[in-house]
């Protein structure tokens, strides 16, 4: 084929202009694009104190699919719009004979072939042959909600009896677990032993599988208090890392002690500041906890939350605690509506987590419109300097401030038996003196002007106020 030199030379440089707008096209659009995220830039993970709810205080080991579906669907319909957003399937999904009695001499676990425990499809039908919980998270997911699970530290006693591989590694079972330690108050599992490769290789392959089900929340138990194993919680933050996977890392039970505060922020989202909490004002044991033992363990921690790491004062159990309570004979809350009231104004003054424990499906409208005050929220999910200024036998109060702006907010408290006509002067409280504009949180009410803060509360009563200094 014979081509004509002219034509060649024209045609190149048309393609030639071609290439060059291309180039500069393209040159131009990324001069324009956002730089890529660097790791530093990613979203902080539990930004704000969680809020959810967790199967444990209203089903304890009975919870199956169906309970799951029907909480989360009354919380997407009632609270979603409030913030509240984790739903949590707390100890059980993977027991095959053990029931709400906690009887665990004879407990048999699902565990898939590589020594991890799976859902029971009799009760987690969704599960299918896989025995995977991704629909029941993808169902969640569908919702607008956050899939949680509770595991207890360590590796399955059957895993190692049966000497099952690790997945993701050359180990066993029997080459991670330490024999010799078992949580005190759950024996299902064996610890493991930090100085083997193979105990991080199994959590590494169990944070690969939460990541691969969708799960947002991890509460790992047996590991912040009675005992505390610092070792382990690194572990399993690492494991989280490497999963691909954001997941927030909450810590049970507590009192996670003081003096390890630095290594529970570094590796966790929210950690527990005492015991179980349930629904008596005053306990003289640490099991369980009752409201007025949380005002101790609150000031412990007061001034270390912050966003992506949260002292947790735990579950909220409100409501019906049915059918199955996690403690005790089911019943309705045995707490007064003034106690309910102060329990929910303490956590949010001190920015805890919010973990609903009653059944959601039996809420009442007391319980419905506790948990929807966006008023009372606000405090919780967005306050800092959060402190207690007075405490007494009888009256304690705390204080915090909104993240802009220069107004207070104000939390009394009477902890005594007796009716108290509270009474001090801003400087008693911190704050410089003058006239502030007073709103009831609770009562959604301004109340005027206040040169001091004058207030009577029957016994275990609270109010919060937000305080505006006047010109």
């Amino acid at each position: 084929m014979r081509i004509s030199f002219h034509h060649a030379k024209s045609r190149s440089a048309f393609l030639f202009s071609i290439v060059f707008v291309v180039i500069a096209l393209h040159l131009i659009v990324n001069a324009h694009a956002a730089p890529p995220q660097s790791a530093t830039e990613n979203p902080i993970l539990a930004a704000t104190p969680p809020m959810g709810w967790n199967s444990w205080d209203s089903y304890s080991r009975t919870v199956n699919e169906d309970s799951i579906k029907s909480n989360a669907r009354w919380m997407a319909k009632h609270l979603k719009s409030f913030g509240w957003e984790y739903i949590v399937v707390d100890e059980g999904w993977y027991l095959s004979n053990l029931a709400a009695d906690g009887n665990d001499d004879h407990v048999r676990s699902e565990l898939d072939s590589s020594g991890r425990y799976v859902p029971v499809t009799a009760r987690f039908p969704s599960a299918g042959k896989d025995r995977t919980f991704k629909p029941l998270g993808d169902y969640l997911h569908s919702l607008g909600l956050k899939f949680g699970i509770h595991i207890i530290r360590g590796i399955p006693k059957q895993a190692v009896e049966q000497n099952l591989p690790i997945a993701g590694s050359a180990f066993h079972a029997a080459d991670a677990a330490d024999t010799s330690d078992l949580c005190p108050w759950n024996t299902y599992n064996y610890g493991l032993d930090p100085a083997k490769p193979a105990a991080q290789a199994y959590y590494d392959s169990i944070a690969q599988q939460y990541a691969s089900w969708g799960v947002d929340l991890i509460k790992i138990d047996c590991i912040s208090d009675h005992p505390y194993k610092g070792e382990e919680i690194r572990m399993i933050s690492e494991a989280i890392g490497k999963s691909g996977r954001p997941m927030v890392l909450s810590l049970s039970p507590g009192p996670t002690s003081p003096d390890k505060r630095d290594e529970v922020s570094k590796y966790s989202q929210m950690w527990r500041i005492s015991d179980d909490v349930w629904d008596v004002w005053y306990s003289d044991k640490n099991f369980p906890t009752g409201v007025k033992n949380q005002f101790a363990h609150a000031a412990q921690w007061a001034g270390v939350a912050k966003p992506g790491h949260w002292p947790d004062a735990d579950m909220l159990p409100l409501g019906s605690l049915r059918p199955a309570a996690g403690w005790e004979a089911s019943h309705d809350t045995r707490l007064t509506h003034d106690e309910q009231r102060t329990l929910l104004t303490l956590w949010c003054i001190f920015s805890s987590p919010l973990i609903m424990g009653g059944n959601l499906t039996q809420s009442d409208a007391w319980t419905t419109v506790l948990l929807s005050n966006p008023e009372i929220l606000a405090v919780d999910q967005h306050s800092i300097g959060n402190h207690p200024v007075i405490t007494s036998d009888n009256v304690i109060v705390w204080l915090s401030r909104p993240e802009s702006g220069g107004d207070s907010y104000i939390a009394v408290f009477n902890v005594s038996e007796s009716r108290q006509n509270i009474h001090y002067g801003w400087k008693d409280l911190g704050l410089a003196d003058g006239k502030y504009k007073l709103r009831d949180l609770w009562q959604r009410k301004n109340l005027g002007a206040a040169s001091t803060l004058d207030v009577a509360l029957e016994p275990h009563a609270s109010v919060l106020f937000r305080a505006a200094l006047l010109p």
